[in-house]
């Protein structure tokens, strides 16, 4: 919105004006009163009167200095009552240095010495000589005082430069009041403009002059005409006060008006303070409004305003390049530089404001609209020089608790809400008043709608908001397009600062709930373009039953995906107690670290990279990639042929003592019912939650690889079954355990210095058993250093006494052997 002071300061110099040029005449009058006693006339015609040639010439002297001269072509006594009549008469009113001369002229003037007044029969005209010391509206000025250069004394003595005219009729005079008025229409011209009235009434005891209805004065400002109107008008010499009813002054610029104002001046004409009420308005030529039903100004003694203050709920609006805006507030302070130029705007209790903003795209993309709603209990708008006496906003600041409510739309799409709230907000605007970034300080949040629907909302100690177009070129503006760095009012980016608190709730899907995301952070950046938010310095997410920490978080407001960087570190709980957390099968957490990690909202997955590592309970499982996906409860691990998948898990036939796992008893040892462990090596692990099944490929990592504790074996892929969750078959029962695994495809098992191949191998926890087997044409075959080979249909070899079962052709044969020790 711009505006500028002159509006304010052209509406009282003006006034001023047209006042001080009635006042001057009737001034005129005044002085007539003071030193051309007419009721002396008939005293004097025998006495001072000269008659030349009809003429009769009147002059006062006193102490050597003339103060009027009087001519007339004719005084005649009328017949009829004590009645004087006066033709043809020229007075003359000289100054006290005699420098100047003021002169009123009129064709006939009928003086009733009974009733001590005087009336023109006809019409009268007062011609005010340029004054050469200070102007008649001074009554404090003493002669030979020159006057200065201050703004109103110059607009008065610019106004007498040359001759100022007053002309009017039927003008009556009482000599006992001393009020001179006339119904008729006062005319007045100066060398800066001329004006009217009708009606004028001026007490010269009082000092009061009235400017009864229809008051009006053409000036000129420079080259910008200005026209006054006023229904009324009054002014108080003695105390310096103008006041002026329904005052309207027209301009180039704009529009000022006051339903009543009261000017007070200072002794040497100029404009001291001004009060406004029933309603000050201020108008621009761009079609911006002020208004308030009180207004105040305090100005300087140059005329210039320092001080306002506007009262009584004030309304602010204005329009343009797209943009509309409404403010309002109870009260209002102005504070001015010191060349009266509008700098600083002080708004009181519940400040409100509203603005829209439309904005042509680049391409074929439709129309960008904004619309913002600002509330705060206090505001204070700085503005700045536009050039040409104008000024601009620069920036607007709320405390006490400010929120700002946004809303964009783009074509016919749906509007996107947004909410910025803090203790403290600062808006800095840029070229053609456009909102360049936004500053909040103290519970600062940013709440956001995402195009998909998703609520996100940032909360910290401190928010900075950057929007686009900021930095728009000249061309930019001309074409109403939107500059680099994002459409104008979208946001570009953003800073938050300390306690930072990210939660991104989705758009909840039919007969689905929606989940929610919560990340924390010291410090967040928000990137608009591509709608990421990147959080540093000990960010951590929780999403569902997953926590995650890393060096970096990048958030997708688009998605809701999240990208961790560097030092991962993941939990994934158990959310509730309804699926159990995602993992090895085990009812504790999961946990995993890795150098990156991805999560992806919509299908539930977390992808962890980069020498992951997942451990739940006692079992883990680690690989360059591992993939868990909350919606399925599976996880995928995939490694290279440097670095395969590494699995360890618990078996049946116990769990671990303590935090960590103990020695296993292997063949040859002392047997028992103690822990079992399997470690296998592949190349990719599937797992199931829902099937309790892990499938082990050897894929690019070769061959998959498993040892049991009793016994070590290869095979093309191997598939895992845990037992059913909550059994509680092992010693302690609280860890996942492996029920059976089945290695397939070319198996070749080792165990204490024994070999067999074949084409699947099963091996059962709980008892310790290996099954191997293999096909008609290639029947599975045990060798044993000490005792030789042995083949049939199956060989079973018992890790726990050493033993080993051949069967066959409806036989079973039971081999035992001893290795060596």
């Amino acid at each position: 919105m711009r505006f500028t002071i002159e509006r304010l300061r052209t509406l009282v110099l003006i006034t001023g004006g047209a006042v001080i040029a009635a006042l001057i005449g009737f001034l005129v009058v005044g002085r007539w009163r003071s030193h051309l006693n007419v009721r002396e006339i008939p005293k004097r015609l025998g006495i001072d009167v000269k008659q030349e040639q009809n003429d009769v010439v009147f002059t006062h002297a006193r102490g050597g200095h003339t103060y009027y001269k009087l001519r007339a072509s004719k005084a005649v006594q009328l017949a009829a009552g004590n009645r004087l009549l006066l033709q043809h008469v020229q007075i003359e009113l000289f100054s006290m240095d005699g420098k100047t001369v003021d002169r009123i002229a009129g064709n006939e003037f009928e003086y009733d010495q009974k009733a001590g007044t005087a009336q023109a029969a006809g019409p009268v005209e007062i011609t005010i000589e340029r004054p050469g010391v200070a102007p008649a509206i001074a009554p404090r000025a003493a002669a030979g005082k020159a006057v200065g250069s201050l703004p109103l004394a110059g607009a008065t003595n610019d106004a007498a430069a040359g001759q100022i005219a007053v002309k009017t009729s039927g003008l009556f005079f009482d000599q006992k009041s001393g009020i001179a008025r006339t119904e008729q229409r006062v005319e007045f011209s100066t060398a800066q403009g001329n004006g009217s009235s009708v009606g004028a009434l001026f007490d010269s005891d009082t000092g009061r002059l009235t400017l009864d209805h229809a008051v009006e004065l053409n000036v000129q400002r420079g080259a910008e005409p200005v026209l006054l109107r006023a229904q009324h008008a009054e002014l108080a010499r003695a105390d310096l006060v103008c006041s002026l009813r329904g005052a309207v002054a027209h301009y180039r610029q704009g529009e000022a008006t006051a339903g009543a104002a009261v000017i007070h001046f200072r002794g040497d004409g100029t404009a001291e303070h001004l009060d406004a009420s029933e309603g000050f308005g201020l108008t621009t030529a761009g079609g911006a409004h002020v208004r308030a039903p009180r207004g105040a100004l305090d100005f300087d003694a140059k005329n210039r305003p320092q001080r306002g203050r506007l009262e009584g709920g004030v309304t602010m609006d204005s329009a343009g390049e797209g943009r509309t805006l409404h403010g309002a507030a109870p009260t209002a302070d102005l504070v001015f530089t010191g060349d009266g130029e509008l700098r600083h705007l002080h708004l009181e209790r519940n400040v409100a404001l509203h603005t829209e903003q439309a904005t042509r795209t680049e391409g074929n993309q439709p129309e960008l609209r904004v619309r913002r709603d600002w509330h705060s209990p206090v505001a204070d708008v700085d503005f700045k020089s536009a050039g040409q006496g104008k000024v601009e906003l620069a920036a607007v600041r709320g405390t006490g608790g400010v929120e700002i409510a946004s809303e964009t739309q783009r074509g016919d799409g749906p509007v996107r809400p947004s909410r910025m709230a803090a203790d403290a907000v600062t808006g800095v605007f840029g070229e053609s008043q456009q909102l360049v970034s936004v500053t909040g300080t103290g519970h600062a949040m940013l709440a956001q709608t995402t195009a998909a629907g998703a609520q996100q909302t940032t909360s910290g100690d401190r928010v900075e908001v950057q929007f686009g177009g900021a930095g728009a070129g000249k061309k930019a503006k001309s074409s109403g397009k939107a500059s680099r760095g994002g459409d104008a009012g979208e946001i570009a980016s953003a800073i938050v600062e300390g306690n930072v608190v990210l939660t991104q709730t989705a758009a909840a899907k039919a007969g689905e709930a929606s989940n929610s995301l919560r990340a924390t952070a010291g410090h967040a950046e928000y990137e608009g373009s591509g709608e990421w938010l990147h959080l540093t310095a000990s960010p951590r997410v929780e999403d569902g039953g997953l926590e995650l920490a890393a060096d970096r978080l990048d958030v997708s407001q688009a998605s809701g995906d999240a990208f961790a960087h560097g030092d991962v570190k993941a939990t994934w709980l158990d959310p509730g107690g309804k699926k159990g957390a995602v993992g090895l099968g085990g009812p504790g957490p999961a946990h995993v670290i890795a150098k990156e990690a991805q999560l992806q909202r919509t299908t539930g997955e977390a992808t962890f990279q980069g020498q992951a590592r997942l451990w739940q309970d006692a079992n883990s499982v680690a690989a360059p990639t591992i993939v868990l996906n909350r919606t399925r409860q599976t996880l995928v691990a995939r490694g290279t042929v440097g670095e395969p998948v590494r699995v360890v898990l618990l078996g049946a036939g116990g769990s671990p003592a303590g935090k960590g796992l103990r020695p296993v008893s292997l063949p040859g040892s002392a047997k028992g019912n103690g822990p079992s462990v399997v470690r296998i090596r592949a190349g990719e692990l599937k797992y199931s939650e829902g099937e309790r099944k892990a499938l082990l490929r050897g894929g690019d990592g070769g061959r998959v690889e498993a040892d049991t504790g009793g016994a070590t074996s290869t095979s093309n892929e191997a598939e895992l079954v845990m037992l059913p969750a909550g059994n509680h078959a092992g010693t302690n029962g609280a860890a996942a355990q492996v029920d059976r695994l089945t290695a397939r495809g070319h198996i070749v098992v080792t165990s204490m210095g024994r070999r067999g191949v074949g084409e699947q191998l099963v091996y059962t926890s709980d008892t310790g058993q290996y099954v191997l087997t293999g096909t008609a044409a290639e029947p599975p075959r045990l060798v044993d250093p000490a005792h030789g080979s042995v083949s049939g249909e199956s060989l079973i070899f018992n890790s726990r006494d050493d033993s080993v079962s051949i069967e066959g052709q409806g036989q079973k044969t039971v081999t035992e052997t001893t290795a060596p020790r």
